[in-house]
């Protein structure tokens, strides 16, 4: 395995850890990206990963997206990523969470961790136990924390409103059709907010019964997972897992806006570049995304309540449009745009 500055996606790590604990079965990744604007914070998922070095590559380019997000979202926050590697078909244990709230701990402060894709804030809790540096735990009514989900959904969902705005000249989602990509915490919840609104969607999901259960619940068109970026729609919503723009799903989408959750949604740079050649509207995933870190950092810093929480994720559609202006105005791609803006505000510019 080559070391972790040669990799593609080593951007300037201030830190990339390794952890193996043989008691438990733990081996896990925390990439600590920035910690120019605070604490590099992040959620931690737990995946299954063919290869080792795409668990490392994982880490890389999701800290770097949180740092990015963090900024972007105003928040005095750096950005981090934990990666916790599951054997195929073992059981993710009480002494496996330990392990890992203990590897976070030992980084005293640099890393601050949260739930991600395979994790829950029951597992939060064990990880608490062994380290304070950890968010997105149960919080009475009214407070900020507990599952990020729907607070990304809530902003994702407004996303998704300002680039109708952008895109088709429309303040009102009714009538116009979404394709959503992965119907879990958040493309669940957008297609919910979506469909109260009287959009037309078409749903998928790896797990077919989740997205028929959804699709029957919401009178919704039902789509092959592997079939959905094709579909001939007015945007595309990404929920799912990340590097799904590449050139070649680019040049099939049958979409005027691509605006969804999901993480680092471009394969790379360069299909930045291909998207905004075509002419569709792209809201950079980490901008449009956030909510869900506004809430647990929120909760984290001890600042502000659902109220506050909330109100800041309304400001997501005024930063979208921001970075579309911009690439109106210079001809330079949207994600190249925001990636510029953070790069700024992290002391990289």
């Amino acid at each position: 395995m080559s070391a972790v500055w040669d990799f593609a996606d080593f951007d300037d790590h201030e830190h990339v850890h390794m952890f193996r604990d043989r008691a438990s079965g733990l081996t896990a990744v925390i990439a600590v990206h920035s910690t120019h604007l605070g604490p590099g914070a992040g959620g931690v998922r737990y995946w299954h990963y063919p290869q080792r070095a795409a668990a490392i590559t994982d880490a890389l380019r999701l800290s770097r997206g949180m740092s990015y997000k963090n900024a972007m979202a105003g928040l005095p926050m750096g950005g981090g990523k934990g990666v916790i590697l599951a054997d195929e078909g073992a059981a993710k244990t009480p002494e496996l969470l330990a392990a890992f709230g203990r590897a976070v701990e030992s980084l005293g402060g640099a890393y601050v961790t949260a739930e991600d894709v395979g994790m829950s804030d029951a597992d939060m809790v064990a990880i608490s136990k062994h380290t304070k540096h950890v968010s997105g735990l149960p919080v009475a009514s009214g407070e900020a924390g507990g599952d990020p989900g729907p607070l990304t959904a809530l902003g994702v969902y407004l996303g998704i409103k300002a680039a109708i705005l952008q895109g088709l000249g429309t303040d009102s989602a009714k009538g116009v059709h979404v394709a959503v990509q992965g119907v879990g915490s958040v493309g669940g919840g957008v297609a919910r907010r979506l469909a109260a609104e009287g959009a037309k969607l078409t749903l998928a999901d790896v797990n077919l019964a989740r997205a028929k259960d959804l699709a029957e619940e919401l009178g919704a068109d039902l789509a092959d997972s592997a079939a959905i970026m094709e579909v001939e729609a007015d945007v595309l919503s990404p929920n799912a897992l990340g590097a799904i723009l590449t050139e070649r799903s680019i040049e099939k989408l049958r979409v005027a806006i691509v605006a969804g959750g999901a993480n680092n949604q471009l394969a790379t740079a360069a299909d930045g570049q291909r998207i905004h050649d075509r002419g569709i509207v792209y809201a950079p995933d980490y901008v449009i995304n956030a909510g869900g870190i506004i809430n647990v950092a929120l909760e984290y810093l001890g600042q502000g309540s659902r109220e506050e929480v909330e109100s800041r994720i309304h400001l997501i559609p005024g930063r979208l449009a921001e970075i579309w202006a911009e690439s109106k105005a210079s001809g330079t791609p949207a994600s190249a745009v925001a990636d510029r803006m953070a790069q700024k505000l992290i002391g990289r510019g």
